[in-house]
């Protein structure tokens, strides 16, 4: 059974968990910390990367320690040191971890001042007016936890886009080799390019004779064979996702694609315009009467509402039934049309490769440009730079800037936005960059009104070109801050500054509603990698599927520009 990066990160995310509830040496569980960082982020199965007697321990950040633990999963499927770590501890201690807002730093002290270890010993801890008395809790808390509780009871297990996409795609290159299979085709939320998918959709048309459904049920990482049937099966992955295969036939396929791919109230507004005109609209095609009128392509089904083609990230009803009839659909942005990438790590704070590395990688994934981002001071767990270091690296961009061919570096900072609204690095260093990404890093539980007056008072400094990661949510991990997001708009339309959407795969932020509202409000987004390492660039995808959710076409995203349009926008934030 193949082991993917998503389940040795999976492994070594609860090593960390479980080490910091035990209260382990904080560099022990910082390493593993960055190990789930990297291994979700590496380009190649670290499981081929063996088989090809490839060295583990050359990737940055991944020791002789660490190598080996990688290596025993991929070869047994479990770790060792998680097993002794489990025994140790209650095993109910996992499930609380699940829950929005509560770190391994808060399940520790559940754990050791209350002796909680259980979903239920937590609810009625929490019910009992027991928690808000612990340090680092209080009665807000207290209650998000019990809603918390009461929302968990009944939720599905989703998986994070990039990680279903570790399953997904082996899958249907594994579909596509078997005989008789002439298409295979990713449907359901998964091509909606949602933050989150709880299961896969997939199509394929094959032969009759194709042993497709023998095959997809007998596929090495089924755990489960739910249902198996001519035209129908269902299979449980190892990682516990659940995958559904239809097979269609070839006049059949748009019909199928289009209704396994939009929403549920994207497919009942298309079957509405379709009753108008006389019309049946289901998996199988597009029916006047008995007669069979079109559904080989999802074009030919629009086309038979009087629609034109709808982009699958667009399909929630959301307004795009509206905007396609009155024909003003954006040409959403796609991936060849970014640029550059505004928001670059090097191993000067808490990346992996070097200023040239990082440039180099960007040349090779087309871009023409990146601005190099470091931490400042105030994030000390990633050794930010101070105004010393930064000058330094300022000038070690310059020379560097004279050696490159194909690519340009640009200087700037992820400074940290204080609890008053000012910025962690003076002016006098500012006023030597090409850009100022300002990003909340601290005090996420501020009130609404608190949390907005800070972020736009940081957006009133003299340099302040661009707000990172805005909302702070890390999917599954923690919610958004509470902020009021119109109001932050409307304050870089009228400050002159951008918002970014960081594509990494756990944060997806902006929102595509805010997104879309920014687009409205004629604000510009940077789709950003927040690239740590070489490898991170391919996030940039994730980042396109979130902008075109959120409707943003090439001309409202800031880096789709040419470095020459780029600059005088840059310099207008800039003082």
């Amino acid at each position: 059974m193949a082991v993917h990066n998503a389940d040795i990160a999976a492994v070594f995310d609860e090593i960390a968990n479980l080490l910091e509830i035990e209260d382990a040496n904080p560099f022990r569980v910082r390493a593993y910390r960055n190990a789930v960082r990297i291994l979700e982020s590496l380009g190649h199965e670290a499981s081929a990367m063996l088989a090809e007697g490839e060295d583990l321990t050359k990737i940055p950040g991944i020791g002789k320690d660490l190598a080996g633990k990688i290596a025993e999963i991929v070869d047994t499927g479990s770790c060792r040191a998680l097993k002794k770590l489990q025994k140790q501890l209650p095993p109910g201690l996992s499930d609380l971890l699940h829950l929005p807002g509560l770190g391994p730093k808060k399940v520790k002290v559940l754990y050791h001042d209350l002796d909680v270890h259980t979903l239920n010993q937590l609810h009625r801890a929490a019910r009992d007016g027991r928690v808000h008395e612990l340090p680092g809790f209080g009665a807000k808390t207290e209650q998000s936890i019990l809603e918390a509780i009461e929302a968990h009871a009944g939720e599905e297990h989703r998986f994070k886009l990039a990680t279903a996409a570790q399953y997904a795609r082996p899958l249907v290159a594994y579909l596509n080799k078997i005989s008789g299979v002439d298409q295979v085709e990713l449907a359901g939320s998964f091509r909606r390019a949602k933050e989150t998918v709880g299961d896969l959709d997939i199509l394929v048309v094959a032969k009759r004779s194709s042993p497709v459904m023998d095959r997809f049920v007998a596929y090495d990482e089924v755990k489960k064979v739910v249902s198996k049937g001519p035209t129908r099966s269902t299979v449980i992955l190892a990682s516990k996702l659940q995958v559904d295969l239809r097979k269609v036939e070839a006049k059949s396929f748009g019909a199928a694609l289009h209704y396994f791919t939009g929403s549920k109230a994207h497919n009942i507004a298309v079957r509405r315009l379709g009753q108008g005109r006389g019309l049946k609209i289901n998996e199988y095609g597009v029916f006047k009467g008995s007669k069979y009128v079109a559904g080989a392509t999802e074009e030919s089904v629009f086309k038979s509402v009087g629609l034109p083609w709808i982009p699958p990230e667009l399909r929630e009803n959301h307004g795009e039934i509206e905007a396609a009839t009155a024909k003003r659909l954006p040409e959403l942005v796609t991936l060849a049309d970014l640029k550059g990438d505004l928001h670059v790590h090097t191993k000067a704070t808490d990346g992996r490769h070097s200023l040239r590395e990082m440039a180099d990688a960007a040349k090779n994934h087309g871009l023409h440009y990146i601005a190099i981002t470091e931490h400042s001071r105030r994030l000390t767990v990633a050794h930010g730079l101070d105004p010393k270091h930064l000058h330094a690296q300022v000038d070690q961009i310059d020379r560097l800037n004279e050696q490159l061919d194909g690519i340009t570096v640009l200087k700037g900072i992820e400074v940290d936005i204080l609890d008053d609204g000012r910025l962690d690095l003076p002016d006098s260093v500012l006023q030597r960059l090409d850009l100022v990404i300002g990003a909340v890093h601290s005090k996420f539980n501020l009130s609404r009104s608190k949390q907005t007056e800070r972020i736009l008072r940081a957006m009133d400094q003299r340099y302040f070109t661009m707000l990172a990661h805005p909302s702070g949510r890390l999917i599954d991990r923690r919610e958004p801050y509470d902020v009021d997001m119109l109001k932050i708009i409307r304050a870089a339309k009228q400050r002159g500054c951008y918002l970014e959407l960081n594509a990494h795969p756990e944060r997806l932020d902006l929102l595509d509603v805010y997104c879309q509202m920014a687009k409205e409000e004629g604000v510009l987004i940077s789709i950003n990698s927040d690239a740590h390492r070489v490898d991170d660039f391919d996030n940039l995808r994730y980042g396109v599927g979130q902008a075109r959710r959120g409707w943003l076409a090439k001309d409202d995203v800031l880096n789709t520009r040419s470095l020459r349009s780029l600059r005088p926008l840059l310099r207008g934030t800039m003082g």
